[in-house]
């Protein structure tokens, strides 16, 4: 039923994307005739075309979600992505501004002047507004904070204080607290009086004078208790909190593990400064995985698919230019060995599928690693006990495929001595890709960088240099 449920969502987005885009083109083919007519009061004409198709397209637009009209935004071209955003009502731009990826934020963000970002980012909560901090000028930011309440500015000082990737960089400090001592009818009444409950609230935090947290009392025990009893009698005094400091992947996977919708976060003292919530937690781990993605593919950030030309070239250079240094490499290595190709053109052919095979293999074994230093499952003292394991899986799959492999060639060129080159070949390569799958993402984590970062790129470097050195190595001492 959830997949059914999430085909169906990505349905509806697509076709709100495919209807927006339709009105779109008319409103753009119409413009175009009216412009090429000559006609009297042309102009009043254009104005009433504009107004016609541009009040139809913001009724569409009107009726969608922030994360859907997020979702349109970053599939359209500058041009149309702006025309849609001038329609959008001024007090949702802060919503959507939080929706869309980065790269899609600073072209939006680009097209406000100062007055319209002040007001986007003051129909947001403290905590949001910090989400939203880094990509606004800075006198857009004083505004901001000289518009808000004193209690609202020092929770926007505290959530921008926090480093990126920690909990308190995720919290919100909207949240509702009671005391051990009060009834649950009590709690009742006030709950009453609120205009609505802050998302994702499915437990009460229960604190003393100091605001020291003391336990939870949970929505459905508040339903089913008696009404008479205290709060302190049917509250949970043990429950998972994080301090500020923490680590977002490590919250992350305690969501997971014991399914929670909210969380407290506590100072060193105790006191209660905030909540983590499930939606804050999910969209880090979308963001982190879709970063993680981009990383092994060797491109520094997220990347508008409508970017100018320039600035998805300064993106993408980078591990571009190692590839073209990899790759000189590996062109050199086949160089060293041209003799013996030209003696034995079997050689250009085959050796392209020990190169690839070793490139898939160490692929493998690399997002195996990074996954599991992700999740915080590999420890510094496991690291020699898994390379054993991971060659030895290789030389196991270099046997069995190697083996087959060799056989193969052996049919085609009636070469026994070339079918063992291949199964040695293919062994020994799939061994160092073994090998280089675990000590490129250990170097990176020894050297304080990020596993991921171009991964892929640097271990099919490896294999494809290894593979040609190892493959025409062998075949010359062995068959020429």
């Amino acid at each position: 039923m959830a997949d059914l449920a999430n085909r169906l969502e990505i349905e509806d987005l697509k076709e709100n994307l495919r209807a927006v885009q339709e009105l779109l083109h008319r409103h753009q083919v119409v413009e175009g005739l009216v412009a090429r007519q000559d006609m009297p009061r042309q102009d009043l004409v254009e104005q009433l075309v504009q107004k016609q198709h541009l009040a139809e397209l913001r009724g569409k637009i009107e009726r969608l979600h922030p994360a859907d009209i997020a979702f349109i935004l970053e599939s359209l071209p500058l041009e149309e992505r702006l025309v849609v955003w001038d329609l959008v009502k001024a007090d949702r731009d802060g919503e959507i501004l939080l929706e869309v990826s980065d790269a899609v934020r600073e072209s939006l963000i680009a097209s406000m002047d100062s007055e319209e970002l002040v007001a986007a980012a003051e129909t947001l909560e403290a905590d949001e507004i910090a989400d939203l901090a880094p990509d606004l000028p800075e006198d857009v930011i004083q505004d901001v904070i000289q518009s808000l309440s004193l209690e609202e500015r020092e929770q926007l000082r505290s959530a921008m204080s926090f480093a990126e990737g920690s909990v308190g960089a995720l919290m919100d400090f909207d949240m509702v607290t009671v005391r051990e001592d009060v009834t649950l009818e009590a709690v009742t009444r006030y709950l009453r009086r609120l205009d609505e409950l802050p998302g994702h609230t499915d437990q009460l935090f229960v604190v003393d004078r100091d605001q020291k947290l003391k336990g939870s009392l949970s929505l459905a025990r508040l339903i089913v208790s008696d009404l008479e009893f205290e709060v302190g009698t049917v509250m949970i005094p043990e429950l998972i909190s994080f301090n500020p400091e923490d680590k977002a992947d490590d919250a992350a996977q305690a969501f997971e593990r014991y399914d929670l919708v909210s969380a407290p976060v506590v100072d060193e003292a105790g006191r209660l400064v905030g909540r983590l919530t499930v939606d804050s937690v999910v969209d880090y781990i979308r963001e982190s995985s879709a970063e993680q993605v981009l990383a092994e593919a060797g491109l520094s950030e997220e990347e508008d698919i409508f970017a100018p030309v320039w600035d998805s070239f300064k993106n993408r250079w980078a591990w571009l230019a190692v590839n073209l240094v990899t790759a000189f490499i590996a062109s050199r290595v086949i160089g060293a060995f041209e003799g013996s190709i030209e003696k034995l053109v079997a050689l250009a052919a085959l050796m392209p599928i020990v190169a690839g095979i070793g490139g898939n293999s160490g692929n493998q074994t690399t997002t195996m690693i990074v996954r599991a230093l992700a999740l915080g499952q590999l420890q510094a003292h496991y690291w020699r006990k898994l390379l054993k394991k991971e060659l030895g899986v290789a030389l196991l799959n270099g046997m069995v495929w190697g083996g087959l492999l060799g056989v193969l060639a052996w049919m085609l060129y009636d070469s026994k001595a070339l079918g063992a080159v291949m199964t040695l070949a293919m062994t020994l390569n799939l061994a160092l890709a073994a090998f280089m799958g675990v000590a490129i993402p250990y170097v990176q984590q020894k050297v304080g960088k990020d596993p991921a970062v171009g991964s892929s790129v640097l271990i099919t470097a490896c294999t494809d240099s290894g593979g040609f050195f190892i493959f025409l190595g062998l075949a010359t001492l062995i068959l020429l």
